[in-house]
């Protein structure tokens, strides 16, 4: 497999994040949408640590898919990205729950963030 297939998976996946987190009006989907785009981050990450790691090596490029068994930075960018998408879906499932025992809807148009909303809703 070419080095650049899963660069362009990713930028692909990454494209369709972004469009979800556009295009979307649920909350819920908008944070798959997130994490669509967080894991795009991360394949790319790993494709270049493990990519770039080969050709400082002289390693042919084909050998990238065999990676060795050390952790390089791209790995540990992307358990860092890891952790941050996990805490992401805790705190924003966590938001969007409270949201929705409030108002019951979790649609983001209907979401009003001025103080003025106590006013017009009592």
């Amino acid at each position: 497999m070419h080095v650049t297939i899963p660069y362009v998976v990713g930028a692909a996946l990454f494209g369709l994040g972004v469009y979800g987190v556009v295009r979307r009006r649920n909350a819920i989907l908008v944070l798959m949408a997130v994490e669509l785009m967080l894991n795009a981050v991360n394949l790319i990450l790993v494709t270049a640590d493990v990519s770039l790691r080969s050709a400082l090596r002289g390693v042919p490029g084909e050998a990238w898919s065999m990676p060795n068994s050390q952790a390089g930075s791209g790995g540990v960018f992307a358990l860092f990205v890891i952790v941050l998408a996990a805490a992401e879906v805790g705190v924003g499932l966590a938001i969007i729950l409270q949201y929705y025992r409030m108002r019951k809807a979790v649609a983001l148009d209907e979401v009003r963030l001025d103080a003025d909303e106590e006013r017009v809703d009592g």
